[in-house]
């Protein structure tokens, strides 16, 4: 059928939906160009006239697929570590679905502060995209497309820190796996605890890199090759485990099972003990401060525990070094305090 609003569009109607076309005669024969969904937005306005004067305007050379694709080639983005690399190649897919023609010259800082908001219920993955944009506009400052980065300096939300899980929902953790049978995610937890590593260097573990004391790990996100020594409860833990693969945490016989396929395993336990969200939220990357902290409280010097969990700088560790000093600076002073106080 036809619109007796604008001339030469026809509206056909599918399954409850209307669908537009533009109808135009070429070489003798009368053909049909689909338009956009929406009669009443700019992009069909402006598609309808592009096709109706004879030509479609092409994106700008300089617009965000290009640019994504010409940071994808960079030596910057060739040496990341592996899931480093992934995870920017998420945020920069989701870049490239809302924007992909758009100029990159017409971004504004205005922007990127939009795009940080929109995932605030989501903190850390809104910091995320927003050091991604940073990155790439940097890209673009390379390519000599912009003048400056405008998302340099953009505040980050605060949602909180990773914190080292406490006691008493390592115990639910541990219960709610044993009780509902969940081995994989029981496994993740002991890995992750016992050696300070984080999830993706634990999937990564084969039964080989295991001698019975030390576990070789080879850090994915920094490349760092270490030998961790496995405290007696992950050593009598591994022991009870079969080995159905090469890999501790096996798909089949030569794979791993994947790094999502542990979180989501990892995810409906925390879920079971309500510790997915609100107030009483905790992730699995606060075991590998869990463990971090576990050393300290054990009375071990900051290089002792950089070299279990592998961290690169001391500030982490002096952060759980100064908390397990508190602690027990706390109990100290108390029995102190109790010890001098004037019997009645």
């Amino acid at each position: 059928m036809k619109n007796a609003q604008l001339p030469y569009v026809d509206v056909n109607r599918k399954g409850g939906k209307d669908y537009y076309y533009f109808r135009k005669r070429v070489n003798g024969k009368m053909v049909r160009k689909p338009l956009p969904d929406n009669p009443d937005s700019e992009e069909f306005m402006r598609a309808y006239w592009e096709i109706r004067n004879g030509k479609r305007n092409a994106p700008p050379a300089e617009n965000w697929n290009a640019l994504i694709v010409s940071y994808y080639g960079s030596a910057g983005f060739k040496r990341l570590a592996t899931s480093t690399r992934e995870n920017y190649r998420r945020h920069c897919e989701a870049i490239r679905e809302s924007n992909g023609n758009k100029s990159v010259k017409l971004f504004r800082r205005k922007h990127a502060i939009a795009v940080r908001d929109a995932l605030q219920d989501k903190w850390s993955k809104a910091n995320e995209r927003v050091a991604v944009l940073s990155i790439l506009c940097k890209h673009a400052v390379d390519l000599e497309w912009i003048e400056r980065n405008p998302v340099v300096d953009i505040a980050k939300l605060k949602g909180g820190e990773y914190e080292a899980w406490p006691d008493d929902v390592l115990a639910a953790f541990e219960g709610y796996c044993d009780e509902h049978g969940e081995r994989m995610a029981r496994t993740v937890y002991e890995l992750c605890i016992g050696t300070g590593q984080r999830i993706g260097d634990c999937v990564a573990m084969r039964w080989d890199d295991f001698d019975g004391a030390f576990m070789s790990v080879i850090q994915e996100k920094t490349g760092t090759k270490i030998q961790v020594y496995c405290p007696n409860r992950l050593r009598v833990y591994l022991a009870s485990l079969p080995k159905t693969g090469a890999h501790i945490l096996a798909k089949n016989l030569t794979q791993p099972v994947g790094k999502r396929a542990a979180q989501k395993a990892v995810e409906e336990v925390r879920a079971g003990i309500g510790a997915m969200h609100g107030a009483g939220r905790f992730v699995p990357h606060g075991w590998r401060y869990t463990a971090a902290k576990q050393l300290a409280e054990a009375g071990c010097s900051d290089s002792e525990i950089q070299a279990v969990t592998g961290h690169k700088t001391l500030a982490m560790v002096q952060k759980y070094r100064a908390q397990a000093n508190q602690k027990r600076a706390s109990q100290q002073a108390q029995e102190r305090r109790e010890q001098n106080k004037p019997r009645t």
